[in-house]
């Protein structure tokens, strides 16, 4: 298993990865004072650092890379429909365990989720409360409104 760290607007990013996927993208709450920057980046994890890098920059709204996240059954069905949420969008808990054909399960996909090994790669951060609230980040709630305004279509124009 390779491991690169990237600088990113919201702190350093840890990947991980070999030649069957992108296994892991986690964002680190450290110092960047701590974190050893390679200068050289494994092929296995080079065109994941280029497509963050083009994301963080906004010339990116979707990821092509292959993905090799360890997860159960029920995780990876949640981590795919994530997938399927489009740039800029968002969808509830609730919506998000009807498209899994179980609203029951609301609790279970809250929680698998969570778990998304692969941040912003599969975008669990598009995913918000029943009533439009930012809810349930791992990263931080400061984090995932970020990158909703990141993606967000509209741009705040200054008052003064």
């Amino acid at each position: 298993m390779k491991t690169v760290y990237l600088k990113t607007p919201l702190g350093p990013a840890k990947i991980t990865g070999d030649e069957n996927g992108i296994s892991a993208v986690s964002v680190l709450n450290t110092d960047t004072e701590d974190i050893k920057y390679d200068e050289v980046i494994p092929e296995e994890l080079e065109d994941c650092v280029y497509q963050l890098r083009e994301y963080f920059a906004g010339e990116r709204r979707e990821f092509d890379l292959k993905l090799n996240p360890e997860g159960s059954d029920f995780q990876k069905r949640v981590w795919d429909e994530l997938l399927k949420i489009p740039f800029s969008k968002t969808m509830s808990y609730l919506e998000l365990s009807k498209k899994l054909g179980d609203v029951k399960a609301i609790r279970a996909v809250a929680g698998a989720n969570a778990r998304n090994p692969l941040w912003i790669i599969v975008p669990c951060h598009r995913v918000i409360g029943n009533d439009g609230s930012l809810t349930g980040y791992a990263g931080g709630l400061w984090r995932k409104k970020w990158l909703l305004e990141h993606e967000s279509p509209y741009t705040q124009q200054s008052l003064f």
